[in-house]
């Protein structure tokens, strides 16, 4: 066997003196110098690939901070923030200590914690209140027929054995449209009224992912369920 003699066929030790064209093209999109055989390619430069990474994890300040939604946990977590933006987070290993007798804190903080600017930031995080447009659709039609009264118009709707079964049939279909608050807020209101003045406020259930969870979330809405009589249950209750 012999070695091949094309310039174009690369043996270990042939420089090829016409490089081939769709391997030469790269010296182009690249703007650098590309060999003879178009194996390698000279570049030169400054830092400026750099910047990314250096924006990356600079910061204008570190915040305290903790993940306080569906978190049993409640781990501290070290905040970084660039112009008000989260840009990174760390786990805290300033834990008080447990006392000669019990092994210190390891670092707290899971990968989803970890995460969390990430679904802070999110295009699919929700911010605004959605409904069930079939809900939503015969909601309104009822309010307009009861001249604005919410409980009387949530009333039809759930007493009309046609209506109920229309959208709640459409469930885990999507179909959900956004909504403002006042509107939101009012179909909740009206359902709780009207559940309470046919069946009792114990027919209410308010549920709590994580009853640890920070208190703005989770203090507001079984304060409210507690006072009015409703029945509060957490994810253990869920579960068992």
């Amino acid at each position: 066997m012999t070695a091949s003699t094309d310039p174009l066929v690369a043996g270990p030790d042939t420089q090829v003196e016409r490089a081939p064209g769709l391997l030469a093209l790269g010296s182009y999109l690249r703007h650098g110098k590309a060999s003879s055989d178009a194996r390698r390619l000279f570049l030169t430069g400054g830092r400026e690939a750099d910047t990314f990474y250096r924006h990356r994890w600079s910061h204008d300040k570190m915040v305290h901070s903790t993940h306080g939604v569906n978190c049993t946990g409640s781990c501290a977590w070290e905040v970084y923030v660039t112009d008000g933006i989260i840009t990174w987070e760390k786990q805290i290993t300033d834990y008080p200590t447990t006392g000669p007798d019990m092994p210190e804190y390891e670092p707290r903080g899971c990968p989803r914690g970890a995460a969390f600017s990430w679904y802070t930031y999110s295009p699919t995080r929700i911010r605004y209140p959605y409904v069930r447009s079939a809900l939503l659709d015969a909601f309104r039609a009822a309010r307009a027929r009861h001249d604005g009264d919410a409980v009387a118009a949530w009333a039809q709707v759930t007493g009309d054995a046609a209506t109920a079964r229309a959208y709640k049939s459409a469930r885990g279909r999507g179909g959900m449209v956004r909504v403002g608050w006042d509107e939101a807020m009012e179909i909740i209101a009206a359902a709780y009224v009207h559940t309470i003045r046919t069946w009792g406020p114990d027919r209410c259930a308010g549920f709590s992912v994580i009853p640890a969870m920070s208190m703005l979330s989770y203090g507001a809405g079984g304060r409210f369920h507690e006072l009015i009589g409703a029945t509060m249950l957490s994810f253990y209750d869920w579960y068992a």
